[in-house]
């Protein structure tokens, strides 16, 4: 070994972890973003196995260093054990990134298919696999994909069913794991970036009016509760040339914003 070799800092793997762990430590990790602790079973609901399982497993990584338990309210993961959920979630939303922007896969299909590559695929591989892509910041669904040091942008939002009447939206997320509301929503076109105006909400949990680019829209609000949107940019700030009534393009003096494409669907 020469001088330079020993200076040179050594980069440690992290310890390689079995496929349930990856599993578990991912839906723990997702179950307390929303709820702020993850309960047994609702862990078992998530992974569809039995409580009993849970309570071994939980007890399993909790003396590894993975868990914490919340009295009366389930398990959080200790910074070790978010940093390994990161890094399989970065994995997962990479390889579904690719799927749809390279092979071409429609956004309804690439779940399962990255849920069996993300335990497989070397980092090696994952990490090219951004780099080809121009290292995206969030995946088809919208959600935002971890860093390589697992920092997460979770940006501000709402569901599209919370959004008042007259006030327009930008579709920020939804969830990759139904197919059937993937499609629908690629066919009347909400799609991340697409822009919603609610146009009006019947009584008594009654349907929903959308205007989603030019064209009206009629969907149920349990559809739009599952639909994440985020507030759209003030234009107080923008120069005169680049106002327009609402839906308009820009003119063609502005610059124009650079967008990403919708994937095949």
């Amino acid at each position: 070994m020469n001088a330079r070799d020993a200076a040179s800092p050594k980069v440690v793997p992290p310890p390689a972890l079995t496929e349930p762990v990856e599993d578990y430590l991912k839906a723990i990790y997702e179950l307390e973003s929303r709820f702020g602790a993850a309960a047994t079973s609702d862990v078992a609901n998530a992974l569809d196995v039995a409580p009993a399982s849970v309570t071994g497993m939980v007890r399993r990584l909790a003396t590894q260093g993975y868990l914490d338990h919340v009295p009366y309210r389930g398990v959080q993961l200790t910074p070790r054990g978010r940093q390994a959920a990161l890094r399989t979630i970065r994995r997962h939303r990479i390889l579904e990134s690719y799927l749809t922007g390279v092979l071409g896969y429609p956004w309804d299909r690439v779940h399962d298919e990255a849920e069996r590559l993300e335990h497989a695929a070397s980092d090696d591989l994952i990490e090219r696999m951004a780099a080809a892509l121009g290292h995206p910041t969030a995946d088809p669904h919208g959600a935002p994909i971890p860093t390589v040091d697992g920092i997460v942008a979770e940006q501000p939002h709402r569901t599209l069913a919370e959004l008042p009447v007259g006030e327009t939206a930008r579709m920020l997320r939804v969830s990759d794991k139904n197919p059937s509301l993937l499609r629908y929503l690629a066919e009347i076109a909400l799609q991340p970036g697409a822009e919603v105006t609610m146009l009006s909400r019947a009584p008594f949990d009654g349907p929903l009016t959308l205007r989603i680019g030019k064209n009206e829209q009629v969907v149920g609000p349990n559809l739009a509760a599952q639909v994440l949107v985020e507030a759209m940019p003030s234009t107080g700030s923008r120069p005169a040339h680049a106002l327009g009534t609402p839906g308009s393009l820009p003119s063609a003096a502005a610059p124009k914003a650079k967008s990403r494409k919708s994937p095949a669907r």
